[in-house]
Protein backbone atom coordinates (compact mmCIF):
# COMPACT_ATOMS: atom_id res chain seq x y z
CA UNK A 1 0.00 0.00 0.00
CA UNK A 2 1.53 3.45 -0.93
CA UNK A 3 0.09 6.56 1.52
CA UNK A 4 0.64 10.18 2.69
CA UNK A 5 0.29 9.49 6.01
CA UNK A 6 -0.54 6.85 8.36
CA UNK A 7 -3.07 7.11 11.34
CA UNK A 8 -4.51 5.08 14.25
CA UNK A 9 -8.47 5.49 13.70
CA UNK A 10 -10.00 3.32 10.85
CA UNK A 11 -9.78 4.98 7.32
CA UNK A 12 -13.10 5.74 4.89
CA UNK A 13 -12.25 3.87 1.71
CA UNK A 14 -13.64 4.96 -1.70
CA UNK A 15 -13.56 2.51 -4.24
CA UNK A 16 -14.75 1.76 -7.67
CA UNK A 17 -18.47 3.01 -7.85
CA UNK A 18 -21.69 1.63 -10.37
CA UNK A 19 -23.49 4.22 -11.90
CA UNK A 20 -24.88 6.87 -9.84
CA UNK A 21 -28.22 7.39 -10.54
CA UNK A 22 -31.75 9.06 -8.83
CA UNK A 23 -32.92 12.02 -7.44
CA UNK A 24 -30.73 13.52 -4.59
CA UNK A 25 -31.56 16.24 -1.94
CA UNK A 26 -28.60 18.15 -1.13
CA UNK A 27 -28.33 20.18 2.53
CA UNK A 28 -29.16 23.72 2.67
CA UNK A 29 -26.58 26.24 1.67
CA UNK A 30 -23.85 27.24 4.37
CA UNK A 31 -23.44 30.39 3.71
CA UNK A 32 -27.25 31.18 3.51
CA UNK A 33 -27.61 29.05 6.68
CA UNK A 34 -25.41 31.20 8.77
CA UNK A 35 -26.65 34.49 7.63
CA UNK A 36 -30.15 33.51 8.31
CA UNK A 37 -29.76 32.72 11.84
CA UNK A 38 -28.03 35.89 12.23
CA UNK A 39 -30.07 38.15 10.75
CA UNK A 40 -33.36 36.42 12.36
CA UNK A 41 -31.39 37.26 15.75
CA UNK A 42 -31.33 41.17 14.85
CA UNK A 43 -34.95 41.03 13.58
CA UNK A 44 -38.21 41.93 15.91
CA UNK A 45 -40.30 39.22 15.87
CA UNK A 46 -40.19 35.46 14.99
CA UNK A 47 -38.06 34.47 11.85
CA UNK A 48 -38.72 30.74 10.34
CA UNK A 49 -35.90 28.79 8.76
CA UNK A 50 -36.70 25.86 6.34
CA UNK A 51 -34.13 23.72 4.78
CA UNK A 52 -31.49 25.00 7.22
CA UNK A 53 -28.13 23.11 6.78
CA UNK A 54 -28.07 21.05 9.81
CA UNK A 55 -24.15 20.36 9.55
CA UNK A 56 -22.05 21.36 12.64
CA UNK A 57 -20.65 24.80 11.56
CA UNK A 58 -24.40 26.26 11.32
CA UNK A 59 -25.28 24.74 14.74
CA UNK A 60 -22.25 26.64 15.94
CA UNK A 61 -24.05 29.21 14.81
CA UNK A 62 -27.37 28.57 16.24
CA UNK A 63 -26.61 28.00 19.82
CA UNK A 64 -24.06 31.44 19.39
CA UNK A 65 -27.59 33.58 18.40
CA UNK A 66 -28.77 31.99 21.68
CA UNK A 67 -25.65 32.84 23.68
CA UNK A 68 -26.25 36.26 22.53
CA UNK A 69 -29.61 36.61 23.46
CA UNK A 70 -32.10 35.13 20.98
CA UNK A 71 -34.87 32.75 21.11
CA UNK A 72 -33.74 29.50 19.06
CA UNK A 73 -35.45 26.57 18.77
CA UNK A 74 -35.66 23.53 16.44
CA UNK A 75 -38.79 21.94 15.73
CA UNK A 76 -40.90 19.86 12.84
CA UNK A 77 -43.30 21.92 10.01
CA UNK A 78 -45.98 20.48 8.70
CA UNK A 79 -44.21 18.46 6.14
CA UNK A 80 -42.31 16.74 9.53
CA UNK A 81 -38.99 18.33 8.03
CA UNK A 82 -36.70 20.60 10.33
CA UNK A 83 -38.46 24.06 10.95
CA UNK A 84 -36.47 26.48 12.71
CA UNK A 85 -37.67 29.26 14.66
CA UNK A 86 -35.67 32.71 15.77
CA UNK A 87 -37.02 35.18 17.73
CA UNK A 88 -34.56 38.34 17.55
CA UNK A 89 -33.57 41.09 19.60
CA UNK A 90 -33.90 43.98 17.30
CA UNK A 91 -30.37 46.04 16.15
CA UNK A 92 -28.56 46.58 18.77
CA UNK A 93 -30.94 43.85 21.40
CA UNK A 94 -28.09 41.35 21.74
CA UNK A 95 -26.54 40.41 25.40
CA UNK A 96 -23.34 39.81 26.58
CA UNK A 97 -22.57 36.31 26.39
CA UNK A 98 -22.07 34.39 29.58
CA UNK A 99 -19.29 32.13 28.58
CA UNK A 100 -16.66 31.62 25.45
CA UNK A 101 -18.33 31.33 21.96
CA UNK A 102 -17.07 28.08 20.57
CA UNK A 103 -17.24 28.04 16.55
CA UNK A 104 -15.39 24.57 16.05
CA UNK A 105 -14.49 25.00 12.51
CA UNK A 106 -16.11 27.52 10.71
CA UNK A 107 -14.49 30.17 9.76
CA UNK A 108 -17.29 31.81 8.52
CA UNK A 109 -19.04 31.91 11.78
CA UNK A 110 -16.40 33.16 13.41
CA UNK A 111 -15.61 36.11 11.06
CA UNK A 112 -19.30 37.41 10.47
CA UNK A 113 -20.07 37.14 14.44
CA UNK A 114 -16.69 38.80 15.54
CA UNK A 115 -18.14 41.98 13.15
CA UNK A 116 -21.35 41.13 14.46
CA UNK A 117 -20.08 42.00 18.57
CA UNK A 118 -17.80 44.68 17.54
CA UNK A 119 -20.34 46.97 17.53
CA UNK A 120 -21.64 45.82 20.93
CA UNK A 121 -20.37 47.80 24.08
CA UNK A 122 -19.20 44.31 25.73
CA UNK A 123 -16.42 42.03 25.37
CA UNK A 124 -17.19 38.26 23.39
CA UNK A 125 -14.60 35.69 24.11
CA UNK A 126 -14.18 33.62 20.77
CA UNK A 127 -12.52 30.08 19.91
CA UNK A 128 -12.47 27.09 17.91
CA UNK A 129 -10.78 23.53 17.31
CA UNK A 130 -7.01 23.03 15.73
CA UNK A 131 -8.13 24.26 12.32
CA UNK A 132 -9.85 27.39 13.12
CA UNK A 133 -7.29 28.80 15.41
CA UNK A 134 -4.65 28.21 12.95
CA UNK A 135 -6.92 30.32 10.21
CA UNK A 136 -6.13 34.26 10.29
CA UNK A 137 -8.24 36.60 11.27
CA UNK A 138 -6.25 39.71 10.64
CA UNK A 139 -8.04 40.10 7.87
CA UNK A 140 -11.20 41.71 9.45
CA UNK A 141 -9.29 42.58 12.68
CA UNK A 142 -8.01 45.67 10.76
CA UNK A 143 -11.28 46.88 9.24
CA UNK A 144 -13.42 46.10 12.38
CA UNK A 145 -10.54 48.08 14.67
CA UNK A 146 -11.21 51.24 12.30
CA UNK A 147 -15.00 51.33 14.25
CA UNK A 148 -13.73 51.47 17.78
CA UNK A 149 -13.62 47.82 18.47
CA UNK A 150 -10.71 46.20 20.13
CA UNK A 151 -9.49 42.57 19.73
CA UNK A 152 -6.52 40.69 21.56
CA UNK A 153 -5.86 37.58 20.00
CA UNK A 154 -2.79 35.13 19.28
CA UNK A 155 0.40 36.16 16.89
CA UNK A 156 -1.06 36.31 13.72
CA UNK A 157 -4.58 37.26 14.35
CA UNK A 158 -5.22 33.87 15.51
CA UNK A 159 -8.08 31.98 18.05
CA UNK A 160 -8.88 32.56 20.57
CA UNK A 161 -9.86 35.96 20.43
CA UNK A 162 -11.15 38.40 22.97
CA UNK A 163 -13.49 41.03 21.43
CA UNK A 164 -14.14 44.01 23.01
CA UNK A 165 -17.27 46.15 21.21
CA UNK A 166 -17.61 49.92 20.75
CA UNK A 167 -20.44 51.52 22.63
CA UNK A 168 -21.09 54.24 19.72
CA UNK A 169 -20.37 52.10 16.39
CA UNK A 170 -19.17 54.11 13.43
CA UNK A 171 -19.85 53.90 10.31
CA UNK A 172 -16.72 53.17 7.99
CA UNK A 173 -15.69 53.48 4.74
CA UNK A 174 -13.15 50.51 3.64
CA UNK A 175 -11.52 49.48 0.60
CA UNK A 176 -10.79 45.94 0.95
CA UNK A 177 -7.53 44.38 -1.02
CA UNK A 178 -9.26 41.45 -1.66
CA UNK A 179 -12.28 39.72 -2.63
CA UNK A 180 -13.85 38.08 0.43
CA UNK A 181 -17.34 37.42 1.42
CA UNK A 182 -16.30 37.24 5.02
CA UNK A 183 -14.50 40.14 5.46
CA UNK A 184 -17.11 42.74 3.79
CA UNK A 185 -20.34 40.46 5.42
CA UNK A 186 -18.36 41.53 9.01
CA UNK A 187 -17.87 45.02 8.20
CA UNK A 188 -21.65 45.38 7.15
CA UNK A 189 -22.65 43.52 10.04
CA UNK A 190 -20.93 45.91 12.36
CA UNK A 191 -22.55 48.86 9.87
CA UNK A 192 -25.93 47.61 11.08
CA UNK A 193 -25.78 49.32 13.99
CA UNK A 194 -23.83 52.32 12.93
CA UNK A 195 -25.56 55.65 12.23
CA UNK A 196 -25.47 56.52 8.50
CA UNK A 197 -23.23 54.91 5.48
CA UNK A 198 -21.45 51.76 5.91
CA UNK A 199 -19.17 51.22 2.36
CA UNK A 200 -17.12 48.43 1.42
CA UNK A 201 -15.44 48.02 -1.74
CA UNK A 202 -13.47 45.11 -3.26
CA UNK A 203 -11.30 44.27 -6.24
CA UNK A 204 -14.39 42.12 -7.83
CA UNK A 205 -17.70 40.84 -6.56
CA UNK A 206 -17.12 38.59 -3.83
CA UNK A 207 -20.21 36.32 -2.68
CA UNK A 208 -23.15 38.56 -2.19
CA UNK A 209 -25.48 36.04 -0.21
CA UNK A 210 -25.63 38.85 2.71
CA UNK A 211 -26.83 41.83 0.71
CA UNK A 212 -29.11 39.91 -0.40
CA UNK A 213 -30.64 38.50 2.67
CA UNK A 214 -30.35 42.37 3.85
CA UNK A 215 -32.75 43.58 0.93
CA UNK A 216 -34.80 40.64 1.87
CA UNK A 217 -35.50 41.39 5.19
CA UNK A 218 -35.82 45.58 4.08
CA UNK A 219 -32.55 46.99 4.53
CA UNK A 220 -31.57 49.87 2.30
CA UNK A 221 -28.41 48.21 0.45
CA UNK A 222 -26.84 49.71 -2.66
CA UNK A 223 -24.20 47.84 -4.47
CA UNK A 224 -22.71 48.30 -8.26
CA UNK A 225 -19.36 48.38 -10.03
CA UNK A 226 -17.84 51.39 -9.98
CA UNK A 227 -14.40 52.29 -12.46
CA UNK A 228 -11.68 53.66 -10.98
CA UNK A 229 -10.28 57.13 -13.32
CA UNK A 230 -6.53 55.92 -14.52
CA UNK A 231 -3.55 56.95 -12.85
CA UNK A 232 -0.49 58.65 -14.49
CA UNK A 233 0.51 55.73 -16.65
CA UNK A 234 -1.89 53.49 -15.77
CA UNK A 235 -5.02 52.05 -17.19
CA UNK A 236 -8.49 52.66 -15.31
CA UNK A 237 -9.67 49.51 -13.57
CA UNK A 238 -12.89 48.89 -11.14
CA UNK A 239 -14.33 48.32 -7.79
CA UNK A 240 -17.50 46.37 -6.49
CA UNK A 241 -18.85 48.50 -4.00
CA UNK A 242 -21.70 47.79 -1.25
CA UNK A 243 -23.77 50.53 0.99
CA UNK A 244 -25.35 49.46 4.16
CA UNK A 245 -27.71 52.40 5.91
CA UNK A 246 -27.49 51.71 9.43
CA UNK A 247 -29.89 51.36 12.40
CA UNK A 248 -32.61 50.10 10.56
CA UNK A 249 -35.66 48.23 12.04
CA UNK A 250 -35.95 44.89 11.08
CA UNK A 251 -39.01 42.49 11.32
CA UNK A 252 -38.91 38.63 11.54
CA UNK A 253 -39.51 37.14 7.75
CA UNK A 254 -39.77 32.88 6.81
CA UNK A 255 -37.19 31.81 5.01
CA UNK A 256 -36.34 28.84 2.60
CA UNK A 257 -32.49 28.12 2.68
CA UNK A 258 -31.89 26.95 -1.15
CA UNK A 259 -29.01 23.30 -1.56
CA UNK A 260 -25.74 24.78 -0.90
CA UNK A 261 -23.82 24.51 -4.50
CA UNK A 262 -20.86 24.13 -3.11
CA UNK A 263 -21.83 20.54 -1.62
CA UNK A 264 -24.00 19.63 -4.78
CA UNK A 265 -21.08 19.84 -6.29
CA UNK A 266 -19.25 16.63 -5.33
CA UNK A 267 -22.28 14.74 -6.53
CA UNK A 268 -22.34 16.75 -10.03
CA UNK A 269 -18.68 16.06 -10.61
CA UNK A 270 -19.25 12.25 -8.69
CA UNK A 271 -22.04 12.39 -11.91
CA UNK A 272 -19.66 13.29 -14.68
CA UNK A 273 -16.87 10.92 -14.09
CA UNK A 274 -19.06 7.79 -12.95
CA UNK A 275 -19.95 6.18 -16.78
CA UNK A 276 -23.88 5.63 -17.00
CA UNK A 277 -24.59 8.10 -14.75
CA UNK A 278 -27.73 10.62 -14.37
CA UNK A 279 -28.47 12.53 -11.31
CA UNK A 280 -31.33 15.17 -10.65
CA UNK A 281 -30.17 17.50 -7.59
CA UNK A 282 -33.83 19.41 -6.29
CA UNK A 283 -33.69 23.23 -5.48
CA UNK A 284 -29.70 24.24 -5.83
CA UNK A 285 -28.85 27.65 -4.90
CA UNK A 286 -27.66 29.12 -8.66
CA UNK A 287 -26.43 32.73 -7.29
CA UNK A 288 -24.01 33.79 -10.27
CA UNK A 289 -21.11 34.46 -8.01
CA UNK A 290 -21.57 30.65 -6.47
CA UNK A 291 -21.97 29.02 -9.98
CA UNK A 292 -18.26 29.02 -11.30
CA UNK A 293 -17.35 25.54 -10.76
CA UNK A 294 -20.64 24.98 -12.90
CA UNK A 295 -19.93 27.15 -16.11
CA UNK A 296 -16.28 25.65 -15.72
CA UNK A 297 -17.64 22.27 -15.94
CA UNK A 298 -19.68 23.00 -18.87
CA UNK A 299 -16.45 24.39 -20.77
CA UNK A 300 -14.56 21.11 -20.05
CA UNK A 301 -17.71 19.76 -21.70
CA UNK A 302 -20.19 18.57 -19.02
CA UNK A 303 -23.78 17.87 -19.42
CA UNK A 304 -25.33 19.80 -16.92
CA UNK A 305 -28.99 21.57 -17.94
CA UNK A 306 -30.45 24.02 -15.13
CA UNK A 307 -34.53 23.11 -14.70
CA UNK A 308 -37.38 25.04 -12.52
CA UNK A 309 -35.47 27.97 -12.82
CA UNK A 310 -37.33 30.47 -9.42
CA UNK A 311 -36.04 32.66 -6.66
CA UNK A 312 -36.01 31.86 -2.48
CA UNK A 313 -36.15 34.46 -0.20
CA UNK A 314 -33.84 36.56 -2.88
CA UNK A 315 -32.00 33.74 -4.11
CA UNK A 316 -31.94 32.68 -7.52
CA UNK A 317 -32.36 28.53 -7.76
CA UNK A 318 -33.11 26.08 -10.19
CA UNK A 319 -32.74 22.09 -10.34
CA UNK A 320 -29.75 20.76 -11.73
CA UNK A 321 -29.70 17.92 -14.39
CA UNK A 322 -26.19 15.94 -14.28
CA UNK A 323 -25.12 13.02 -16.85
CA UNK A 324 -21.70 11.37 -17.47
CA UNK A 325 -19.49 13.76 -19.85
CA UNK A 326 -16.63 12.87 -21.08
CA UNK A 327 -14.55 15.93 -19.87
CA UNK A 328 -11.45 17.92 -21.52
CA UNK A 329 -8.73 20.22 -19.68
CA UNK A 330 -9.02 23.86 -20.15
CA UNK A 331 -7.51 27.20 -18.55
CA UNK A 332 -9.42 28.57 -15.25
CA UNK A 333 -8.76 32.58 -15.24
CA UNK A 334 -7.92 33.77 -11.89
CA UNK A 335 -11.24 36.26 -11.81
CA UNK A 336 -13.21 33.43 -11.75
CA UNK A 337 -11.71 32.21 -8.11
CA UNK A 338 -13.96 34.27 -5.97
CA UNK A 339 -17.18 32.74 -7.85
CA UNK A 340 -16.22 28.95 -6.73
CA UNK A 341 -13.17 29.39 -4.21
CA UNK A 342 -14.66 26.73 -2.09
CA UNK A 343 -14.76 23.99 -5.61
CA UNK A 344 -11.26 24.35 -6.24
CA UNK A 345 -10.66 20.58 -4.48
CA UNK A 346 -13.19 18.91 -6.28
CA UNK A 347 -12.62 20.82 -10.07
CA UNK A 348 -9.18 19.29 -9.44
CA UNK A 349 -10.39 15.58 -9.35
CA UNK A 350 -12.51 16.19 -12.15
CA UNK A 351 -9.67 17.98 -13.89
CA UNK A 352 -7.36 14.27 -12.38
CA UNK A 353 -10.21 12.02 -15.07
CA UNK A 354 -10.26 14.98 -18.01
CA UNK A 355 -8.45 14.55 -20.84
CA UNK A 356 -5.55 16.99 -21.31
CA UNK A 357 -3.72 19.50 -18.77
CA UNK A 358 -6.18 21.58 -16.73
CA UNK A 359 -4.69 24.80 -15.08
CA UNK A 360 -6.20 26.70 -12.76
CA UNK A 361 -4.98 30.18 -11.49
CA UNK A 362 -5.57 33.29 -8.89
CA UNK A 363 -5.54 29.73 -5.93
CA UNK A 364 -3.96 32.17 -3.27
CA UNK A 365 -6.45 32.19 -1.01
CA UNK A 366 -6.65 27.85 -0.39
CA UNK A 367 -3.54 28.52 1.38
CA UNK A 368 -5.74 30.06 4.22
CA UNK A 369 -9.18 27.66 4.54
CA UNK A 370 -9.35 24.95 6.75
CA UNK A 371 -6.11 23.50 5.20
CA UNK A 372 -3.68 24.77 2.32
CA UNK A 373 -5.69 23.26 0.17
CA UNK A 374 -3.75 24.13 -2.66
CA UNK A 375 -0.90 21.65 -1.70
CA UNK A 376 -3.45 19.38 0.05
CA UNK A 377 -4.89 18.85 -3.97
CA UNK A 378 -1.48 18.97 -5.08
CA UNK A 379 0.06 16.27 -2.79
CA UNK A 380 -2.80 14.13 -2.50
CA UNK A 381 -3.14 13.86 -6.43
CA UNK A 382 0.13 12.82 -6.70
CA UNK A 383 -0.11 9.99 -4.05
CA UNK A 384 -2.90 8.66 -6.44
CA UNK A 385 -0.86 8.63 -9.54
CA UNK A 386 -2.13 11.91 -11.07
CA UNK A 387 0.68 14.30 -12.21
CA UNK A 388 0.19 17.98 -10.46
CA UNK A 389 1.81 21.00 -9.35
CA UNK A 390 1.17 23.92 -7.16
CA UNK A 391 3.27 26.14 -8.73
CA UNK A 392 2.84 30.28 -6.73
CA UNK A 393 -0.81 30.08 -6.82
CA UNK A 394 -1.51 28.15 -9.70
CA UNK A 395 -2.61 24.25 -9.69
CA UNK A 396 -1.67 22.58 -12.93
CA UNK A 397 -3.25 19.56 -13.79
CA UNK A 398 -2.76 16.57 -16.25
CA UNK A 399 -5.59 14.10 -16.58
CA UNK A 400 -6.17 10.61 -17.18
CA UNK A 401 -7.16 9.26 -14.04
CA UNK A 402 -5.98 8.18 -10.64
CA UNK A 403 -2.79 5.75 -11.61
CA UNK A 404 -2.00 1.71 -9.97
CA UNK A 405 -3.66 -0.77 -8.26
CA UNK A 406 -2.62 0.01 -4.36
CA UNK A 407 -4.70 1.35 -1.60
CA UNK A 408 -3.94 5.33 -1.36
CA UNK A 409 -4.45 6.64 2.24
CA UNK A 410 -5.06 10.74 2.19
CA UNK A 411 -4.44 12.98 5.77
CA UNK A 412 -7.18 15.60 5.18
CA UNK A 413 -6.19 17.70 8.17
CA UNK A 414 -9.91 18.04 9.08
CA UNK A 415 -10.67 19.83 6.14
CA UNK A 416 -14.23 18.12 5.05
CA UNK A 417 -13.95 19.63 1.19
CA UNK A 418 -10.69 17.77 0.93
CA UNK A 419 -12.40 14.80 2.63
CA UNK A 420 -15.13 15.06 0.19
CA UNK A 421 -13.00 15.06 -2.91
CA UNK A 422 -10.94 11.92 -2.77
CA UNK A 423 -13.61 10.27 -1.62
CA UNK A 424 -15.33 11.28 -4.97
CA UNK A 425 -11.83 10.33 -7.05
CA UNK A 426 -12.00 6.99 -5.46
CA UNK A 427 -14.96 6.46 -6.85
CA UNK A 428 -13.23 5.96 -10.58
CA UNK A 429 -10.10 4.02 -11.71
CA UNK A 430 -8.73 0.55 -9.88
CA UNK A 431 -7.21 1.79 -6.97
CA UNK A 432 -9.13 2.66 -3.47
CA UNK A 433 -8.81 6.33 -2.54
CA UNK A 434 -9.30 6.46 1.83
CA UNK A 435 -9.30 9.10 3.62
CA UNK A 436 -7.87 8.92 7.66
CA UNK A 437 -10.36 11.03 8.97
CA UNK A 438 -14.04 12.00 7.68
CA UNK A 439 -15.84 13.30 10.66
CA UNK A 440 -14.78 16.44 9.39
CA UNK A 441 -17.65 16.06 6.35
CA UNK A 442 -19.99 16.50 9.37
CA UNK A 443 -19.21 20.12 9.01
CA UNK A 444 -21.00 20.85 5.93
CA UNK A 445 -22.15 17.34 4.87
CA UNK A 446 -23.64 14.98 7.59
CA UNK A 447 -24.81 12.27 5.42
CA UNK A 448 -22.55 12.76 2.44
CA UNK A 449 -21.38 8.65 2.82
CA UNK A 450 -25.34 7.62 3.12
CA UNK A 451 -26.31 9.28 0.57
CA UNK A 452 -23.79 8.43 -2.05
CA UNK A 453 -23.73 4.86 -1.43
CA UNK A 454 -27.56 5.18 -1.57
CA UNK A 455 -26.52 6.47 -5.51
CA UNK A 456 -24.41 3.60 -6.32
CA UNK A 457 -21.23 4.38 -4.40
CA UNK A 458 -19.01 2.08 -2.78
CA UNK A 459 -17.60 4.34 0.34
CA UNK A 460 -17.07 2.26 4.08
CA UNK A 461 -15.22 2.49 6.95
CA UNK A 462 -12.71 -0.33 7.31
CA UNK A 463 -8.78 -1.09 7.35
CA UNK A 464 -6.70 -1.17 4.33
CA UNK A 465 -5.23 -4.04 3.31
Amino acid sequence: MSHAASTPSIPTVSSRAKSLTGRAVVPGDKSISHRALIMGALAVGETTITGLLMGEDVLRTAAVMAALGAKVEESKGPDGKPLWRVWGRGIGGLTEPADILDMGNSGTGARLIAGLVSAYPFTTFMTGDASLRRRPMDRIIKPLSQTGARFTCRAGGRLPMAVTGTPLPMPLSYDSPIASAQVKSAVLLAGLHAPGLTTVTEPVASRDHTERMFRYFGVDVRSETVKIPAGRGQHGSSRYKVEVLGQPELSGRPINVPADPSSAAFLVVSALLVPGSHLILPNIGINPLRTGLFDTLQEMGADITYTNRREEAGEPVADLEVKYSALKGINVPAERAPSMIDEYPILAVAAACADGVTRMDGLGELKVKESDRLAAMANGLKACGVAADAVGESLIVRGGGPKGNAPVLIPVELDHRIAMSFLVLGMVGERPIAVDDASAINTSFPDFVGLMNGLGANIESRELS
